[in-house]
């Protein structure tokens, strides 16, 4: 790995924390303010989920457009199997939020972070049953460690609150469903993430805010569909509009959540566009970790021993990805990645060239075809 690789990790890695702490505190922000109705006088929170994600997709696409505009990349539709491969990313990762929020009906915030913390085991899983992908020993050593300190931290946590779970009385089978909702959710992340590295794999000069512009344009024009479509039955959109009518401020917080996402989204899909999505989840599941060990030494927070040996197999689990010589796993380098040789590379480009300058390679190969054609006629003439 040469400096300039890891000052560009580092750059991805600090940029992705940075961004989403933030996004993160902007979310509360907007999602637990209250806001007093003048006409009754009550406080009102805003809670139209649907609304702040069609607005932050936006602004994503926004963003985007802006970078590939400045640096003189041309944006145009895309050919239709890659345009069918954006809509279906689209779809998936729009449905997959909806799983995670409704399992917080039955299941408390702490299991479902809990869940969240082995979401590099679904994205190996959909890579291998999806796409054939096969992973060098090391990378399944770093899915194991890295799950498993996630797991013991979350689990060790001490119970410093006496308050009754709000989700106790729950009976088991609503709890087990409320589970099964999260590793729906984790399935279809799974699944984004392993298609985009597909996606980079077979569309070898796709960059990553090309990417990055045509997923959240079709996010935004599905959610927006969806709004419209459902709001005689779920009145999201008409409420919405309301609200930020009555309340302007709101809209303040809700675009500044949406460009904050936005510029996370740049570092997000960039380091998948170098470094696949297993590195790109490995960043985001320790990322929580970080961010409470920033406060364990801040404010002096204090951990138990079981939690302390679960942030040791996290940090051998990063050693393990950082200096294993077999780990490479980035779409940005000259060599193929994965084991599929200088065949399956010659065919990638051909499908990228084909993909990429054309609906379909007909034009292509028919146009090259009469060139040779050509040229074997002169030739056979000049011999006679």
């Amino acid at each position: 790995m040469t400096a300039t690789t890891t000052l560009e990790k580092a750059l991805c890695v600090i940029g992705i924390y940075v961004c989403f702490f933030s996004w993160g505190i902007l979310q509360e922000r907007v999602t637990t303010r209250q806001y007093v109705d003048e006409e009754s006088g009550d406080k009102i929170k805003f809670k139209y989920f649907i609304f702040m994600n069609v607005i932050q997709s936006i602004l994503a696409s926004f963003v985007a457009w802006i970078y590939l505009f400045s640096r003189n990349m041309k944006v145009q539709l895309p050919s239709v199997p890659l345009r069918n491969k954006f809509i279906q990313l689209s779809i998936i990762s729009v449905c997959a939020a909806p799983f995670g929020y409704a399992s917080l009906k039955y299941i408390d915030y702490p299991t479902m972070i809990l869940g969240k913390s082995g979401k590099l085991v679904p994205v190996m899983l959909m890579n291998i049953i999806l796409y054939r992908k096969s992973f060098p020993w090391q990378k399944y050593l770093v899915v194991l460690l890295i799950t498993a300190g996630m797991t013991m931290f979350m689990l060790m946590n001490p119970k410093g609150s006496k308050k009754k779970d709000k989700n106790a009385d729950i009976p088991l089978l609503q709890k087990l469903w409320g589970i099964m909702l999260l590793c729906i959710n984790l399935i279809l992340d799974g699944v984004t993430n392993s298609t985009q590295d597909e996606i980079f794999r077979t569309f070898r000069t796709l960059s990553g805010f090309h990417m990055m512009f045509f997923m959240n344009l079709f996010s935004s024009i599905i959610m927006a569909v969806f709004l419209v479509a459902s709001d005689s039955y779920t009145q999201e959109l008409s409420n919405a509009i309301a609200f930020v009518t009555m309340h302007p401020q709101v809209l303040y917080d809700v675009v500044l959540f949406g460009l904050c996402g936005a510029l996370g989204q740049c570092f997000i899909f960039h380091t998948i566009e170098r470094f696949g999505a297993m590195f790109l989840v490995t960043v985001t599941v320790t990322r929580k970790m970080g961010s409470i060990l920033i406060s364990v030494f801040l404010y002096d927070h204090k951990l138990v021993l079981g939690q302390w040996c679960a942030v040791l197999l996290v940090f051998a689990g990063i050693a393990v990805e950082s200096f294993a010589k077999g780990g490479k796993h980035g779409h940005g380098d000259k060599k193929k990645n994965d084991d599929d040789g200088d065949r399956s590379e010659k065919k990638a480009a051909k499908i990228d060239k084909m993909g990429l300058e054309k609906d379909n390679g007909v034009d292509v190969l028919d146009e090259t075809r009469v060139k040779e054609g050509g040229a074997k006629l002169r030739k056979n003439a000049g011999k006679q």
